[in-house]
């Protein structure tokens, strides 16, 4: 069942936002920033320095960073105030959520930075994590060691500037919210249980809507298809992504996306295609080969 902030839209002012992280910036050199609920960049604040920056570049980079700030959102253990961690490439940041009640409206993040250990041995953290990247870890050594320091003392300092702005934000209602549509709960919930058993009757009872009204949601999402066809196309899309992104089977890719029988799955994704799974994982990595290559997920 949707609950906490899957009922709700969330509103950022997205000026008076910019404004507050940006003098933020100025004045301390490091920057912060908005997540969503799901931890989801909101593009408030697009300045990274040279290392992310070279790493968000690239795809493969990109895809990792959004992973990992999911991950930390999701993983967000602290009883109160920022929870610090190290990123998918061992750079220091830390996360505190911004409630309404107790569910988070967002998560306030700041980073990127190195803490007061010895830079050599933070450098050899990361290097470890960066066997993916084109050309090897040395390629990125210069920008890393652009990372500034900070002594514990420092960062409990501005730490705690921040939980005083976050304060400030959520008094000025900076970020607020409005109840979700009908027809926003239903994309919202086939976009995160599209690889659950579904039908329309357990659609139905999980969102409180008629089954008629359903069918009527369905075809205003799709432009005139059924509800069938909206989930068949949600779990295909998925496909595609797994059958480029990992080495598991086509059995295991259809098992993933919610569809156990795989020749209905290989039928199913001829239909919304044209090619076989096969025939498109194939093409895909070929072409994939030509631009810069791939990097295995699973």
């Amino acid at each position: 069942m949707c609950v906490g902030a899957c009922a709700v839209n969330i509103l950022f002012d997205q000026e008076q936002l910019l404004g507050l992280v940006s003098n933020l910036y100025l004045l301390t050199g490091m920057a912060a920033n908005i997540l969503d609920p799901q931890g989801r960049d909101i593009n408030l604040f697009g300045s990274h320095p040279p290392f992310c920056r070279a790493m968000n570049d690239l795809p493969e980079g990109h895809r990792r960073c959004v992973a990992c700030d999911a991950w930390k959102v999701k993983n967000y253990s602290a009883a109160r105030g920022f929870q610090f961690y190290r990123c998918h490439a061992g750079i220091c940041e830390a996360v505190m959520p911004l409630y309404d009640k107790s569910h988070p409206l967002a998560y306030l993040i700041f980073g990127c930075f190195l803490d007061d250990s010895p830079m050599e041995a933070q450098w050899a953290r990361t290097s470890a994590a960066l066997d993916w990247y084109p050309g090897g870890p040395e390629a990125l050594r210069g920008a890393f060691f652009q990372f500034r320091q900070y002594s514990p003392q420092e960062l409990k300092a501005y730490a705690e500037l921040l939980e005083a702005l976050a304060s400030y934000i959520q008094l000025k209602g900076m970020i607020q919210t409005t109840e979700r549509t009908d027809l926003q709960k239903l994309e919202l919930y086939l976009e995160e249980h599209y690889m659950d058993k579904l039908s329309l009757e357990s659609i139905s009872a999980h969102l409180h809507i008629g089954r008629t009204k359903l069918c009527r949601l369905a075809k205003e999402l799709s432009g005139g298809r059924t509800l069938s066809y909206i989930i068949a196309q949600r779990r295909i899309d998925a496909a595609k992504a797994l059958l480029l992104q990992s080495n598991l089977s086509i059995a295991a890719v259809a098992e993933k996306v919610g569809i156990s029988d795989y020749n209905y799955f290989s039928r199913v994704f001829r239909s919304l295609t044209g090619t076989t799974p096969r025939d498109f994982r194939e093409h895909g990595r070929q072409t994939s080969q030509i631009f810069g290559g791939i990097d295995e997920i699973g």
